[in-house]
């Protein structure tokens, strides 16, 4: 039986959408990996499933993958290309979903006619308690004690920011996503503050490696700046895929704004792929 996916990214950072909404399909990590592998596979940044909601306010439940079959909290970038989804499925254009994370909000300020939109995600609080984070042991979030003293807080998914003038610097970024510091290991951002309204960053992305985007990643880092003193709490971030704006609110919740965009459609035999 062949099994019907989306592919689609943000600013490059691209994933398979399969949805379970009406029955479960036969995913297994192994399985998961094997169809995110970019020569053997369909190939993505992160896989993400689509089942019935638990709760009310809910559009849609969402869970994310990393391109090794583990599960992540949260990805901004795939929850802008969830909501330019389920809007144009739906014709809504304020959206919640259920994730692991928590609920998220989405609104979908404009369309393309090309299967696309502009979105604007609520990714919530950030959390920069030592053991949301988690870190290992008790630790001030704002200065860690690594190398570069990066700062580290939670958007769903685990985040350490090092601020540098070379972004060269990123190359350490494998090494630290497995440092002891990281139980459950990390999202490895580098930024370079150009002004105090513009970083330019680059994200070694836990079990996927450099990506063209993490919108996660520049929520973390927009909030680290802020925290350091280094940038405003209202930012354009440039990663390789291009620009999105993030906005940490007078609420404490950070908004991020940015293109979502179809690719193409498909169908894939899930039974030719490992268990």
């Amino acid at each position: 039986m062949m099994t019907f996916f989306q592919k689609m990214h943000g600013l490059g950072n691209d994933f398979v959408i399969m949805d379970e909404r009406t029955a479960a399909l036969p995913l297994t990590p192994a399985r998961i990996a094997a169809l995110a592998d970019r020569r053997r596979g369909i190939g993505c940044d992160q896989f993400v499933t689509l089942s019935a909601p638990t709760k009310p306010e809910a559009s849609v439940s969402v869970r994310f993958f990393n391109p090794d079959g583990s599960e992540a909290g949260a990805c901004g970038n795939a929850s802008r290309c969830i909501a330019s989804l389920i809007g144009q499925e739906t014709a809504v254009d304020t959206l919640t979903f259920e994730t692991r994370g928590g609920l998220l909000k989405a609104s979908v300020l404009s369309r393309t006619e090309t299967g696309g939109a502009v979105v604007t995600v609520d990714m919530g609080r950030p959390a920069t308690d030592w053991q949301a984070v988690p870190l290992a042991r008790e630790t001030d979030t704002l200065r860690l004690p690594l190398q570069g003293e990066p700062a580290a807080l939670s958007m769903g998914n685990p985040h350490a920011t090092f601020f540098v003038e070379d972004l060269a610097e990123a190359e350490r970024g494998p090494a630290l996503e497995v440092d002891p510091l990281f139980p459950d290991r990390a999202n490895i951002g580098f930024a370079r503050i150009d002004a105090p309204d513009r970083m330019r960053l680059r994200v070694w992305e836990r079990g996927a490696g450099f990506t063209l985007a993490c919108g996660s990643g520049a929520c973390a880092a927009v909030v680290n700046a802020a925290r350091r003193g280094l940038g405003a709490r209202r930012m354009t971030v440039e990663v390789d895929g291009g620009e999105m704006g993030i906005a940490w609110e007078a609420n404490d919740h950070v908004l991020m704004t940015g293109p979502a965009q179809l690719a193409f459609k498909g169908s894939v035999d899930l039974e030719a792929y490992p268990k």
